[in-house]
């Protein structure tokens, strides 16, 4: 198993834990994946995180 396969089932677990019901709460639990997810690439290397965030200092 990947890193980022890892990461994003810790990512939604966590999520899962934090709120488990309502359909408000499966967005939380969809965030968490979405984080974790992002924390996988990124330590596969997959993902620059200074790529994303050059990106959002040229916006400004």
């Amino acid at each position: 198993m990947k890193i980022t396969h890892l990461t994003l089932l810790v990512g939604l677990f966590l999520g899962a834990v934090a709120a488990f019901g309502s359909i408000g709460q499966f967005l939380v639990v969809l965030l968490f994946g979405a984080i974790g997810l992002a924390v996988g690439l990124a330590m596969d290397g997959r993902l620059e995180i200074k790529g994303v965030t050059d990106r959002w200092g040229d916006r400004r």
